[in-house]
């Protein structure tokens, strides 16, 4: 229980700083990123195009990271797909583009810091930062930050110049807070492998006894 309220946590935390972004006009990486860019260019809402930009995603995460951390994932993914389409409901407003790349980078950065300590991502790079963690001991923020570079890299001639380089700003303090958690991410999430090695071989033991 106290691990789904923690992913709740991450999740809102996560949706205020993309609707931020939202009302700054620019965007943030990975597949909030590209969703993002994707609803400047068509009417669909951004909360739909995100979670269907996701779903690929699932098929490389029930490989590479196994069904729990996927359903996690899908879990996350939907709530901060209903989070963030609470802005429909929210008055028009605009906020300075530099204060939004800051704020917003902050905001999601601690957002998906929680939601990584706690066995689960928010999809597309997220999944791979975090299988590549695990399997190299590689900084997920680091990863996080190149995937995410590429995205914002190939939506300069959508959003502009000024707009793509507050992009980067924001990515690069989201990454670096990321960067500042990972022993913790590290640490939790070996933990919970652990304890789920453990309780399989409890299980295991119980049957064979029976």
């Amino acid at each position: 229980m106290k691990k789904i309220v923690n992913i709740l946590l991450g999740c809102m935390i996560t949706s205020i700083g993309v609707i931020i972004l939202q009302h700054s006009n620019i965007v943030t990486g990975g597949t909030a990123g590209l969703s993002l860019s994707i609803s400047y260019l068509i009417t669909l809402p951004f909360a739909l195009i995100f979670f269907l930009v996701n779903i690929p995603f699932y098929i490389f995460s029930v490989m590479r990271m196994g069904w729990k951390f996927t359903l996690n994932t899908i879990f996350s993914v939907s709530v901060l797909t209903l989070m963030t389409s609470v802005d429909h409901f929210l008055p028009a407003f605009t906020i300075p583009i530099l204060v939004g790349s800051i704020l917003g980078g902050v905001l999601i950065g601690i957002g998906l810091s929680i939601v990584f300590m706690n066995g689960s991502s928010l999809g597309g790079a997220n999944i791979l930062a975090l299988f590549l963690q695990k399997r190299f001991g590689t900084n997920p923020g680091t990863i996080n930050f190149l995937f995410d570079f590429i995205v914002v890299m190939s939506c300069f001639l959508t959003i502009g110049w000024l707009k793509g380089l507050c992009s980067i700003l924001s990515i690069a303090i989201t990454s670096r807070i990321i960067g500042y958690f990972k022993n913790e991410i590290a640490n939790r999430n070996a933990v919970t492998s652990k304890k789920e090695v453990s309780s399989y071989k409890s299980l295991k033991s119980e049957v064979s006894v029976s």
